[in-house]
């Protein structure tokens, strides 16, 4: 038998689980390649170092945006080597499980599909994000008990209540953790007239980004270039203003949560208001989201444990599940609701 592989492709990294073994590759989403020939030089890590640092004959890529293919070429390859990594080479070609946003269309779920075969599996199975974070952060969906996620990735944020092994409501935006960086830039530009790039808004992000006002105001220098002069320019930057520069899009996932509440039976909604909100992803890390769904919806929210790697460890445990599928089955989190 060949192994089983789960994989979290993501916006922003792919994390890879191998059954027995446990999440054992979690890299960035990003290739880096040759112009001139088409030769592919890194994938991951080394590819990120590359991002905005590039001669004119090299571009380092991101393959994925707002949680779908762009380019499926490179998707491809990329899934390749990461699957070449922890496979190695095996005379069986590994069985896959995916995991996918929930809103993607039988088009972009195709894509995928079609992407993991031609990068080694032998049959590519797909699970929704919001289920595989939930079976992640240990919840037990096969009960008849409503539990809302929030899984705010690179890409897109996912929000889902579940029950009965089923999405019940769903919606997912294309708002997400690379969203609040060009939010960060685009507020650099606006108030204090530097240009940062998006790495730089990525560090801005971690250290100092909040969406709830911090009991302590923290601050960070932050290097640039000044629109004015052309030059390279300093500028000291606080979390209050993090939190100005977040504003918009961080308001677009709070109506999203909202209006899944909305359409959330009562029953179910009862149900959440005990068990709480989960909130997983590398987004939801951000300081201070947890407090702010508690204080716009009235219902506790809490950070998975293993916030960034939830959706992979519930795509991992769902691998169990392949044995017991029909035959034809593509969408696991739907093939539930089915029977």
């Amino acid at each position: 038998m060949g192994k089983d592989i789960g994989i979290d492709l993501g916006t922003a990294s792919v994390l890879v689980y191998v059954k027995g073994k446990g999440i054992v590759l979690n890299e960035p989403s990003v290739v880096a390649l040759d112009k001139n020939t088409g030769k592919l030089l890194k994938v991951g890590a080394e590819a990120q170092a590359m991002l905005g640092r590039t001669p004119g004959n090299i571009v380092a890529i991101r393959p994925l945006r707002e949680g779908v293919i762009s380019d499926y070429d490179m998707t491809e390859r990329m899934l390749r080597e990461f699957i070449h990594k922890v496979a190695g080479v095996s005379f069986f070609r590994p069985r896959v499980l995916i995991c996918i946003p929930s809103g993607i269309t039988e088009v972009e779920e195709r894509a995928v599909v079609d992407a993991g075969i031609q990068a080694g599996a032998r049959k590519v199975y797909l699970i929704e994000e919001p289920v595989a974070a939930a079976i992640g952060a240990g919840i037990d969906i096969t009960q008849p008990d409503g539990h809302m996620v929030v899984d705010i990735g690179g890409g897109t944020a996912d929000i889902a209540v579940i029950s009965l092994s089923g999405v019940v409501e769903s919606a997912s935006i294309k708002i997400a953790g690379d969203q609040l960086n060009e939010a960060v830039v685009k507020y650099m530009r606006r108030k204090h007239n530097l240009l940062v790039g998006e790495r730089t808004a990525e560090e801005m992000k971690k250290q100092i980004g909040c969406v709830f006002p911090k009991e302590e105001e923290e601050t960070m220098d932050v290097k640039g270039r000044c629109l004015l002069t052309g030059l390279p320019k300093v500028v000291t930057v606080s979390s209050t203003e993090m939190m100005d520069a977040f504003e918009e899009p961080v308001e677009r996932i709070m109506e999203a949560i909202h209006s899944v509440l909305e359409r959330t039976p009562p029953e179910l909604v009862a149900d959440i208001s005990t068990n709480g909100i989960v909130m997983t992803g590398g987004g939801s890390l951000v300081s201070g989201f947890d407090k702010l769904v508690t204080a716009r919806t009235g219902i506790h929210a809490v950070i998975a444990e293993e916030a960034i790697s939830c959706v992979a460890l519930g795509t991992g445990k769902s691998l169990a599940d392949l044995n017991s599928l029909q035959d034809g089955t593509m969408n696991i989190s739907r093939r539930r609701q089915m029977n």
